[in-house]
């Protein structure tokens, strides 16, 4: 299992600090991007998304009502995949596949905690990742809901064509319990970045799952 460091932040220098660290340990990672609407709290906007600048590869993690509003900003700091989440407007679904596609970009699909598998099953031939949360999305170093491994697992022993992902309260006490319901990559943000030694902490973890 992979790990991916999850930045969550509305303050530009806090950003390029966390993107400066993350560098050092890791190869991919994930920008959380909140809008104040989908979800309550509020990240970077659009301008800032767009002027990202690192060699590491990126995904974007769209908490928002309208993802279409964010996928030029994706493209221009040369996103590799972005995540947008089933439980926006459902009109909006495949127009936000088509778009994300036609950048040259990978489609991620987030669920959130009470969103069931068989809501989704007809876009799993149209993604690259299924993300589920294991939080309510929204809020840094939210508990971790433990029922969400029982649909990972449920999905990973039927077998897929995508990336299962999991993000939302994952730490190093619950890292295995994630690996062996057949994830492939989890999201941490808080206790990596949090943390008083980052890469110290990410290496842990990662460790844990090789």
């Amino acid at each position: 299992m992979k790990i991916v460091p999850a930045i969550l932040t509305n303050d530009i220098e806090d950003l390029n600090n966390k993107i400066s660290q993350a560098e050092k340990f890791a190869g991919l990672s994930q920008v959380d991007v909140m809008d104040g609407n989908f979800v309550p709290s509020k990240s970077i906007g659009i301008n800032v998304l767009s002027s990202i600048d690192t060699d590491m590869e990126l995904e974007f993690h769209l908490m928002v009502s309208d993802p279409l509003e964010y996928l030029d900003a994706a493209k221009k700091s040369k996103v590799k995949r972005v995540i947008f989440h089933y439980e926006i407007d459902k009109d909006k679904h495949d127009s936000t596949i088509e778009a994300i596609r036609n950048l040259d970009m990978e489609v991620g699909l987030a669920i959130n905690p009470g969103t069931q598998i068989k809501e989704v099953e007809h876009l799993f031939k149209k993604i690259d990742l299924l993300l589920f949360m294991a939080v309510n999305p929204g809020y840094y170093g939210s508990p971790f809901i433990p029922e969400v491994l029982d649909k990972a697992a449920a999905l990973s022993a039927k077998g897929c064509d995508f990336i299962l992902a999991l993000d939302g309260g994952v730490k190093e006490a619950n890292v295995l319990d994630i690996k062996n319901a057949g994830v492939d990559i989890a999201c941490i943000g808080s206790a990596i970045f949090k943390a008083e030694n980052p890469s110290l902490v990410y290496r842990a973890i990662q460790n844990k799952v090789v």
